[in-house]
């Protein structure tokens, strides 16, 4: 069976676009078990789109095939924007009874019905072991936090956090306990920069390990993670906004000449990287 792979990288500028079909936990979008959900109304999904289907709906047409595939370099939460130079991804087509098609043209297209929610980098043919690059491969990120603090901050301890890496054990959050493993995992948080918002809001940049639980990083989660931001400030913390920044890609990542510039050394000035934010 002939595949088409097909390489690039997308921004999601809006909140509430998750990265594959959010398929309905109750009904799991199964054709016949859908129509008496009541939990997705009989749509199968809880969101009408995704980043997988908003490319696919451009990709697919043209290539005359049925079914794509979305592989993605990780994912950020549904709420989460994806910000900076993109996630790196490989969209699978599947089965095509087109070869032919001008990219750059189905790009654009994209781009002009989906602009505002995504934005993706041209679109590189490459060999099917990529997918198994960007799924093995585990990358730094950086990250901005928008914070809402129990009180007022404590702005000396705030700016002792800056410029210092901090190992901390998380345990699996409680968001996500019903579904992993209860394991403990060390991990690493740089404070990139901090500055207070107002009385009892700021703003965090950091750059995490991969795998980091940035949120509980920030609340404590009950004490699940330590040390954390709540812990360090000495007011209680919450997580009101979260955007990747960047993936701190290796050089060998790289895949073609048209990604030039996404093969510059990976740890950049944060004024580079925060630029989208």
């Amino acid at each position: 069976m002939v595949k088409i792979y097909l390489e690039s990288r997308y921004r999601k500028l809006v909140r509430g676009l998750p990265q594959t079909i959010f398929y309905c936990p109750e009904c799991k979008g199964h054709r016949r078990r859908r129509r008496a959900c009541e939990r997705c109304e009989g749509y199968g999904k809880l969101t009408k789109d995704s980043v997988q289907e908003l490319i696919a709906r451009v990709l697919l047409p043209a290539y005359r095939a049925r079914v794509g595939k979305f592989h993605g370099a990780g994912r950020e939460d549904i709420d989460v924007r994806m910000l900076g130079r993109g996630r790196p991804f490989v969209f699978e087509v599947v089965a095509p009874r087109r070869l032919q098609v001008d990219l750059e043209e189905l790009r654009q297209r994209l781009h002009q019905y989906e602009g505002e929610r995504l934005e993706i980098d041209p679109l590189v043919p490459v060999a099917r072991e990529r997918v198994a690059l960007w799924k093995e491969s585990h990358f730094e990120k950086v990250y901005r936090a928008e914070v809402e603090t129990g009180g007022p901050v404590p702005v000396d301890a705030l700016g002792a956090l800056v410029g210092h890496e901090i190992s901390i054990l998380q345990r699996t959050p409680t968001r996500v306990a019903h579904r992993r493993a209860d394991l403990q995992r060390e991990r690493c948080v740089s404070v990139l920069a901090a500055e207070p918002l107002g009385d009892r809001r700021l703003a965090v940049d950091v750059r995490c390990s991969h795998g980091t639980y940035v949120k509980e990083w920030i609340s404590g989660d009950d004490g699940r993670t330590e040390p954390s931001l709540a812990s360090a400030l000495g007011v209680d913390c919450r997580c009101e906004a979260l955007d990747v920044l960047d993936i701190l890609l290796d050089e060998s990542s790289s895949t073609s000449a048209s990604w030039a510039d996404a093969s510059a050394p990976s740890r950049r000035p944060l004024s580079d990287v925060a630029g989208n934010g």
